[in-house]
């Protein structure tokens, strides 16, 4: 997905994180649902309605489990809270998939897929997010991405090659631009996601030649990008059974049986 920087005036499309929802991660209270990245627009009236933003930084470290190796860089620990429950969203995925690829090996019924988010939903970005100070510019990612490969988000490849494994055709799609294809796809075939990922398989968006299935052609958002693909997905002869996304943005617009929200507390994407 593009990356707009997030802590930024509401111009970006990525949104800072709202007031309250910030205020909640530093006094441990719940705002939103599990995993929900949200954003408010009011403006604060006084100070006092602007939590800190290093105990917010230093909240978002500590659910990570931020580890730091000895040449500085920080990763996500596999014993954090951020871990445990990504595994449990993959555990209830596991059990969901098993039961909906089971009825669809009869002939004549359209093969079962099952489409991915990449940031954040197959690849973890913490490491980068932490490199930049969760400030995002086009040209950070484009310098990280192109020498770096980001850690799998925990578990997932597992559970997308068990997926694919059982019969569901694997399918990408993200809101990176066209241009970070080659180090996408060499990061997630470095990373242990033995699933094609050729163009027919993992889609980038495209500003400069956008796709005519997508009557939005450059201007779409990010709910008609990803819906508009999914739906042309469908009209290649697949069924999509399940729906990952780190946003919520990478869910609405339909197509799909059921969705699975992702946990990403860093950035909002609308």
């Amino acid at each position: 997905m593009p990356r707009p920087a997030r802590f930024r005036p509401a111009l970006s499309r990525r949104t800072r994180l709202g007031a309250a929802t910030v205020a909640a991660l530093v006094t441990g209270t719940a705002v939103f649902g599990i995993g929900q990245a949200t954003a408010e627009h009011s403006i604060p009236r006084t100070d006092k309605e602007i939590p800190n933003l290093t105990q917010v930084q230093d909240k978002i470290k500590a659910y990570y489990g931020d580890t730091v190796t000895a040449d500085g860089e920080h990763y996500a620990s596999p014993r954090g809270n951020y871990a445990h429950q990504v595994r449990g969203i993959e555990s209830k995925a596991r059990g969901y998939l098993s039961k909906a690829l089971a009825g669809h090996g009869r002939a004549g019924k359209a093969k079962p897929a099952i489409v991915l988010d990449i940031d954040d939903t197959t690849l973890l970005t913490y490491n980068y997010e932490l490199q930049v100070g969760f400030h995002f510019t086009e040209e950070s990612q484009d310098k990280y991405l192109a020498h770096t490969d980001m850690d799998p988000v925990f578990g997932m490849d597992r559970l997308v090659n068990w997926a694919h494994d059982k019969g569901a055709e694997v399918f990408f799609v993200t809101g990176r631009k066209e241009a970070q294809r080659d180090w996408s796809v060499r990061n997630l075939k470095n990373v242990g996601y033995g699933v094609p990922l050729d163009r027919r398989h993992v889609y980038l968006k495209d500003k400069e030649h956008p796709p005519p299935y997508l009557p939005c052609g450059s201007t779409c958002s990010t709910i008609e990008y990803k819906s508009g693909t999914r739906k042309h997905i469908e009209s290649l002869g697949y069924h999509i059974v399940a729906n990952f996304g780190d946003q919520y943005s990478d869910l609405r617009g339909g197509t799909g049986d059921r969705t699975f929200k992702m946990p990403n507390p860093m950035y909002y994407l609308p």
